[in-house]
């Protein structure tokens, strides 16, 4: 076996084509948002409308898609991903030729959030490398780091890719290039069986004694709900941090340039992602979540001081790109505390839930940081991804503290041993 961490990951039969197929199933997710503004706005002449039906899309995805996960859990990847790809990429059809043809503008909703059902395509590819190597925490450790950073990668390139096919071509180009992405990608992926885990057997449930355990809702489970919150926080992060650059360029006058800054804060994400993954980290996961997060909100701190103490978009690119890279080690710290608190048999329905949680978390801070600039300031709206990267901090040591003391108080419980009299 090759020394190299993530040689010795492909080095496995099957994992590099369902990678591939992942890959380009995941690349269209940065893409149809950015593809879908453009054009409505451009066709309607409203970026309100515009975001409003993004923003219902996103509401829809948060209701549907821990749904469609649980029923890929149930039933098998394959079976369910490809259709429900197939009625996401009829709805971003139905969505071009509503807007081609100048329908109502309810339609435009209804279209856009029939998308919903797109599969969580980066949980099912978390889920089979857990199945894949299982027992070995090193490698699930590097293919969480891997699969962080393709999700930075793909965020990264997805909104490039559709500026340019829109710009470029005609703007309905960018959505129609995400729905072949998307279909091939889910297509080359389900068609790798041999990697996929076993579906969940209900039918064995309802004969154990263990029933409601099956059936109950991951939300309650031991130390999810603070996780989920975890998330929201950290998508908090992301999504203020987004829009304030956006305005800080506009600000300065170079609001093309938002989107190369914005670039080099995903591409440290990326990077220190792989470099982590390669690692071979100490300590308990609880410890390294809360150090990820700390080392998060302390490099949050690094956009502020840029723009306070300089102005200089340079300066704050840089900023970003040192920011970025603590970003990556806490999503993959806590995506891993999620598989350690989801029963194998509902994976992808416990990674869904911490990817609807991140979502949320991203529609909150833009939303947040838009207030910001708007009441405040852009300088100061740099604040809010800072105070968002705080709350994740205060979870992750709330969590660890709340998992720490548990053990002790069951050490302490058995009554020590009585010794005879006559002894």
């Amino acid at each position: 076996m090759p020394h190299n961490p993530y040689s010795r990951l492909f080095a496995i039969p099957g994992t590099t084509a369902f990678t591939l197929g992942n890959l380009v199933a995941r690349l269209p997710m940065g893409m149809f948002s950015v593809s879908a503004v453009i054009m409505i706005s451009g066709a309607r002449g409203s970026y309100a409308l515009a975001g409003a039906v993004t923003a219902a899309g996103l509401a829809a995805t948060a209701v549907v898609a821990p749904w469609t996960a649980r029923l890929v859990d149930r039933h098998g990847q394959a079976r369910v991903a490809v259709p429900a790809t197939l009625v996401a990429a009829l709805g971003s059809l139905s969505l071009v030729l509503c807007v081609r043809y100048g329908a109502p503008d309810w339609t435009l909703f209804a279209s856009y959030a029939a998308t919903a059902t797109t599969p969580n395509t980066g949980g099912m590819s978390r889920a089979r490398w857990a199945h894949l190597l299982k027992g070995d925490a090193q490698a699930v450790h590097t293919a969480n780091s891997f699969e962080q950073a393709a999700d930075e990668l793909c965020f990264m390139l997805g909104p490039v890719l559709a500026a340019f096919l829109c710009g470029t071509l005609f703007p309905q180009a960018g959505t129609l290039v995400g729905v072949l992405l998307l279909v091939t990608g889910v297509l080359v992926f389900a068609a790798q069986r041999a990697t996929e885990p076993p579906p969940q057997d209900r039918r064995k449930h309802r004969d154990r004694t263990d029933t409601s355990a099956a059936t109950k809702s991951l939300l309650r489970a031991r130390g999810m709900p603070v996780l989920l919150i975890g998330f929201l926080a950290t998508g908090a992060v992301f999504g203020s941090l987004e829009v304030v650059t956006i305005a800080y360029a506009d600000e300065r006058g170079h609001k093309a340039a938002a989107g190369a800054v914005l670039a080099l804060q995903a591409a440290g994400s990326c990077a220190a992602g792989l470099v982590y993954g390669a690692a071979r980290p100490r300590g308990s996961l609880g410890r390294r979540h809360v150090l990820c997060a700390a080392a998060m909100a302390g490099a949050m701190t690094l956009p502020l001081l840029a723009v306070a103490s300089t102005g200089s978009l340079i300066v704050l690119s840089v900023a970003l790109l040192c920011a970025g890279m603590a970003t990556a080690p806490t999503m993959v710290t806590a995506m891993t505390l999620v598989q350690r608190r989801t029963p194998e048999e509902r994976l992808n329905e416990g990674m869904t839930l911490a990817v609807t949680g991140l979502l949320g978390g991203i529609a909150c801070g833009a939303a947040g940081g838009g207030w910001a600039v708007e009441h405040l300031g852009t300088a100061a709206g740099y604040g809010v991804p800072v105070a968002a990267a705080c709350c994740a901090l205060l979870l992750s040591s709330a969590q660890a503290c709340a998992t720490s003391t548990r053990p002790r108080l069951r050490r302490r419980r058995p009554a020590p041993p009585r010794v005879s009299n006559a002894a």
